[in-house]
């Protein structure tokens, strides 16, 4: 594994995390504690110290069996990011709390799920400009800095190319911008990843095997479970974005390379990205993703110097 400084917090994450949307329910299957443990496990072994979760994958659902799992494992070991501004109601259906008392209540949920007692990014998640301009909010979480409870902000932009909420986070302090970035979207290189450099901005890229086409194991046709996001998909761009994941597939990845270790290195290759946060399903597909970082450059702007 490779590590490097998260931005203007200076802590030190392996370029490779744990996205894990999926332990909430919403990508085909619903995990035991025995099968989220087996993957943190593999994830240890393989010297990876990023989970990113969130409030509403679940009803702090994917933020307990994390919890679970820190409880009987050692805290400082891990760098958890964790999310706020919503609150779950069913699959795919999402309540919106973004008053500083709201937020506050999320919080202290989230510690709870988490067991823990701080919470190391605690991010903006997806919210609109307007509920963003809310001082009162951005008061009451540095507050939450000072009594312990959290040690960074960030945002997690909805828009990949918000380059308002980007631009505004020295001001708010946040010091981390989570962003869809991919080979099959890289908007964020336009406008968020030179402000992001500019601010000396930490930069987790979501979605970094683009919901998974990118791992080259979907083809045109293929069907998701209705418990899966991906079946909201539009169908006609999702056929679209395949027919290109199989031209890359022939003219980018060298011969015998998997594909989503392939796809991974090409995020991490950006010189504004600290780490990519790509979800997995199984131990295996977090051996697969942590072999990326052997093919990525230790001359990296960010790359972690003992």
């Amino acid at each position: 594994m490779k590590y490097r400084r998260l931005g203007k917090t200076n802590l030190k994450v392996s370029v490779i995390g744990v996205g894990t949307w999926q332990f909430g329910g919403e990508w085909g299957m619903q995990f035991t504690q025995n099968e989220v443990d087996a993957i943190l496990d593999k994830a240890q072994e393989h010297g990876i110290n990023l989970i990113d979760t969130a409030e509403c994958y679940g009803d702090h659902l994917s933020e307990s069996l994390i919890g679970n799992y820190i409880s009987r494992n050692r805290r400082e070991d891990w760098v958890i990011a964790t999310k706020f501004g919503h609150g779950f109601e069913s699959n795919f259906a999402r309540q919106h709390l973004w008053s500083a008392k709201d937020v506050l209540k999320q919080l202290d949920d989230s510690l709870k799920a988490l067991r823990t007692d701080y919470i190391d990014i605690y991010q903006f998640h997806s919210g609109t400009d307007e509920v963003f301009d809310n001082d009162e909010l951005w008061t009451a979480l540095n507050k939450q800095i000072e009594a312990g409870k959290i040690r960074h902000l960030g945002i997690s932009i909805a828009n990949n190319d918000n380059i308002y909420q980007t631009d505004s986070s020295t001001k708010v302090n946040s010091k981390v911008i989570q962003v869809v970035y991919n080979r099959l979207d890289r908007k964020p290189e336009e406008r968020v990843f030179p402000s992001c450099q500019r601010q000396d901005l930490g930069v987790l890229a979501r979605v970094p095997l683009a919901s998974g086409y990118l791992s080259g194991k979907y083809k045109p046709g293929v069907e998701f479970a209705s418990n899966d996001v991906r079946h909201r998909h539009n169908r006609e761009e999702t056929l679209q974005k395949l027919a290109l994941v199989e031209t890359i597939r022939k003219n980018e990845v060298p011969e015998g390379m998997d594909m989503a270790t392939w796809s991974l290195a090409w995020c991490l290759k950006h010189p504004a990205v600290t780490a990519v946060i790509p979800g997995c399903k199984n131990p295996e597909q977090v051996m697969a993703n942590a072999n990326a970082a052997q093919y990525i450059s230790d001359n990296h702007p960010q790359a972690w110097k003992e």
